[in-house]
């Protein structure tokens, strides 16, 4: 409640891929608001790497923070997410949980390379279609998804991964313009270098690395 006694209305946001990179600095930042605008209901595959983003923050913020486990490959998780938040309403989904896979594509498993479109691809499309009613039902939301330079224009030895984010940027280009009549709007955040933990987490092409 706001000094004059009329309730704040809150933004309420869901982002994945909070343990490290984009989706903890963008959580951090929203919850830390100093007006308390954003309620942000920050979900990981791991919860117990949610203790980087609460040593961020100084301590738990119960009013404009709550960590939910989800893993955006495991469709029972999503949807006990989605129960989670269901009878709240969600005005910003961000699916920001993605993988990287370097290496020549020799080397590169068809296991690899599977888990890559599972995360980037197959668990952005599980993620907007599990919320995506609700928005549409109220006529109101925003999506942003990260995609990546990669999706615009191949990078070498990242042949996987900007495939993977060109098929993303055609899943959100084709979304996009059939959710304007509903007033539900699709951005995508075409990142290049950000100086997070990227890097450390690539999927290794092979594994033993000899090739790499």
């Amino acid at each position: 409640v706001e000094k004059t006694g009329v309730p704040m209305e809150r933004t309420t946001v869901l982002i994945t891929g909070c343990s490290s990179g984009i989706g903890l600095g963008l959580a951090a930042r929203l919850a830390a608001d100093a007006a308390r605008r954003f309620k942000v209901y920050a979900t990981m595959r791991d919860l117990a790497k949610g203790e980087r983003l609460l040593e961020q923050l100084g301590g738990c913020c119960p009013e404009t923070l709550e960590l939910l486990q989800l893993d955006v490959t495991d469709p029972r998780s999503l949807a006990a997410a989605v129960h989670r938040v269901r009878g709240q309403q969600l005005d910003v989904l961000v699916c920001n949980a993605g993988v990287g896979l370097m290496g020549p594509l020799e080397s590169c498993s068809e296991q690899a390379m599977r888990a890559v479109f599972e995360v980037n691809v197959f668990g952005a499309a599980r993620t907007i279609q599990a919320f995506l009613p609700a928005m549409k039902c109220r006529r109101a939301g925003r999506i942003l998804v990260s995609s990546s330079i990669g999706g615009l224009q191949g990078v070498p030895f990242n042949s996987v991964y900007c495939a993977s984010k060109f098929a993303l940027e055609g899943l959100c280009e084709s979304l996009a313009i059939v959710l304007q009549p509903f007033n539900v709007h699709v951005t995508l955040v075409e990142c290049g270098p950000v100086n997070t933990g990227f890097l450390g987490n690539l999927q290794r092409a092979d594994p033993e690395g000899s090739e790499l």
